[in-house]
């Protein structure tokens, strides 16, 4: 193997390892995101507003 070939390999090999650790942390992410919404109280619904009509 020559130089050259190693250099990429190596190159290669880092983009593989990189990939692999975004993908994880992403994967982190989302669940971590969907233990918050969860966690999260509901809004509280609003109160309804009667509206005067004028029927002249």
């Amino acid at each position: 193997m020559t130089k050259t070939e190693q250099v990429i390999e190596r190159a290669m090999t880092f983009v593989a390892v990189s990939k692999a650790l975004r993908e994880r942390e992403q994967e982190r992410r989302a669940a971590w995101k969907r233990r918050v919404d969860i966690s999260r109280p509901l809004p509280p619904l609003p109160r309804g507003l009667q509206l005067s009509l004028k029927l002249d």
